[in-house]
């Protein structure tokens, strides 16, 4: 006989519809109104990352001097190493129903987690603005071809605000209306970028000759060893740079889907990402052996070089592949912009947040594009933002471990509803373990930054030419942030009943929850009874003292 669902459980879930204006910000989502799936995560995450700013980033391996297989094997590398460390980062929406900034208060304290926030604000700006234009510079560069548009800047200017419009618009409606973007978005994007290889098939050259030879006979070769590590690095930046926002999608999926679903949807979504990033190194070889003038490394001009050497019926497909991925990825990155400004300025809602940031990013778009021309630089500001993102992922993934997966979500709220106290509330809501094993971390790291005719630190060329700021960072923000807890035992208060995995704990007495007008919260601990993780024996049901 089969046993009666709970209330909150799939069968009751209000699925709502697309064109209702998304109502929640940064507050736990209700179980109720979790109707998402991991597969949805993964369409979304695939979706946002579909598109030729990834093409771009695949290019990077011929740009850096190696072969078709040497630029191949970089490519897997980097998106395998990225899409591991990108997966873990997917748990926290589904744990505790808000996005990852407002996760990190366990981990960073109440106030701490800012930091979250604003990584994550610049790096949705940076990526949104980088997907507005190159969509853009191949929708125009497209129709020249294809009915002689002139490239002129009226055309560039109404192509930018055409993709930033719309996508506004989808971000106003919110996580369902995105939802059905990327829905399309992934198989459309994917079928068209599967065109492209039979349309480039017959000018692929599997054996195209880098500045090291066509196999791995050049390692010994100076240069090459830097070569191949940057740009396994650059495609490992990708799925990083998701690690801020992915909870800020993961948050409809209900509490009760197992943690290797999520993951699991986190990690294919990335791996799936090797189409475009095929795409990019496969067209990227021909343009150096047809048009090489489009790939000069000091600057490059992928959109440019493809038009260049695409045949003629694929002009109509590369348009489609412009608008279908700027959207995706413009979604994608502004919604979370928006959610992240509404979780640091809780004064506004969703909605007025994604207007307010929506209309300042597209200013930005515009000034970067015509009056400053910080196309380059704005792409030198995503790595660098990587590069601090990087640490501050390392200490969420460590301490949800540490954590056995044990939160108090509604202690995870006392920032936005102006309250002082509770468990995260440490250290006058800081919790300085984290926050200088980040700070540390991600100062070297951008120290170690080589990025020659852009950006190189005091420290950039400690690995001999390569770029190591990426490993070392991650590495330091890991040893950091284990001895921090070993050295300075975080409260006992902020572990299930099962204790600490992995490091100590002490007695410490918890802050209690006092309003904005010094008044205590009349709830156990400032907040609702910590949520039991299902499957996970070591959590419980009752929250301390």
């Amino acid at each position: 006989m089969a046993k009666a669902q709970p209330a909150g459980t799939r069968g009751e879930r209000n699925r709502g519809k697309v064109t209702e204006v998304e109502t929640y910000g940064i507050e736990r989502i209700p179980e109720k109104d979790r109707n998402a799936s991991a597969f949805d995560l993964f369409r979304v995450s695939f979706g946002g990352a579909n598109t030729f700013a990834t093409a771009f980033l695949g290019a990077f391996p011929i740009l850096f001097g190696l072969s078709f297989w040497q630029g191949l094997a970089a490519t897997v590398t980097g998106l395998v190493i990225g899409a591991l460390l990108l997966a873990p980062m997917a748990v926290f929406g589904p744990t505790n129903g808000t996005n990852n900034a407002v996760s990190s208060s366990a981990h960073l304290g109440v106030h701490g987690r800012i930091v979250g926030s604003f990584l994550s604000l610049l790096t949705a700006t940076a990526f949104f603005s980088i997907s507005v234009w190159s969509s853009g510079d191949a929708l125009v560069g497209g129709l020249n071809r294809l009915v002689g548009l002139p490239q002129d800047m009226g055309s560039f200017a109404v192509a930018y605000g055409l993709f930033a419009g719309m996508v506004l618009v989808v971000c106003i409606y919110g996580f369902k209306f995105m939802l059905l973007v990327n829905k399309i978005a992934v198989t459309a994007a994917t079928a068209l970028f599967v065109v492209g290889f039979i349309a480039f098939a017959g000018e692929l050259n599997l054996n195209f000759e880098g500045a090291f030879g066509t196999g791995f006979d050049g390692v010994g070769i100076a240069g090459f060893i830097p070569a191949f590590i940057g740009a396994a690095l650059i495609v490992m930046s990708n799925p990083i740079s998701f690690g801020a926002f992915l909870g800020d999608w993961a948050r409809y999926i209900p509490t009760d889907t197992p943690k290797r679903r999520v993951m699991g949807a986190a990690l294919l979504a990335q791996l799936a990402t090797l189409v475009p990033f095929v795409f990019g190194l496969a067209t990227a070889s021909i343009i150096a052996a047809k048009a090489p003038e489009f790939m000069d490394p000091a600057a490059p001009n992928y959109v440019g070089g493809l038009l260049a050497v695409s045949p003629a019926w694929y002009f109509v497909p590369l348009c489609a592949i412009a608008l279908i991925g700027g959207m995706s990825t413009g979604a994608t990155s502004l919604y979370g912009t928006g959610l992240d400004f509404s979780s640091v300025f809780p004064r506004f809602n969703r909605v007025q947040a994604t207007l307010i940031i929506g209309v300042l990013a597209i200013v930005f778009i515009f000034l970067g594009r015509f009056a400053f021309n910080l196309v380059q630089s704005i792409s030198t500001f995503a790595t660098l933002i990587v590069t601090c993102t990087a640490p501050w992922m390392v200490v969420m993934i460590i301490g949800f471990i540490t954590r056995r997966g044990w939160y108090d979500a509604d202690a995870l709220q006392v920032f936005n509803r102006r309250q002082t106290g509770g468990r995260y509330w440490f250290n006058h809501g800081w919790n300085l373990r984290g926050m200088s094993a980040w700070l540390i971390s991600a100062a070297v790291g951008l120290s170690m930054v080589n990025m020659p005719g852009q950006f190189q630190g005091p420290l950039g060329n400690l690995g001999g030419g390569v770029d190591i700021s990426l490993p070392a960072s991650l590495a330091l923000a890991a040893v950091l942030y284990l001895g921090l807890l070993w050295i300075f035992p975080e409260p006992r208060a902020v572990f299930p009943a099962a204790g600490p995995r992995w490091v100590p704990s002490k007695d410490t007495p918890v802050t209690p929850v006092l309003d904005a007008a010094g008044i205590a919260v009349p709830v156990a601990s400032g907040g609702a009874p910590a949520l039991e993780m299902p499957g996970d024996r070591d959590s419980e049901l009752v929250a301390r003292p």
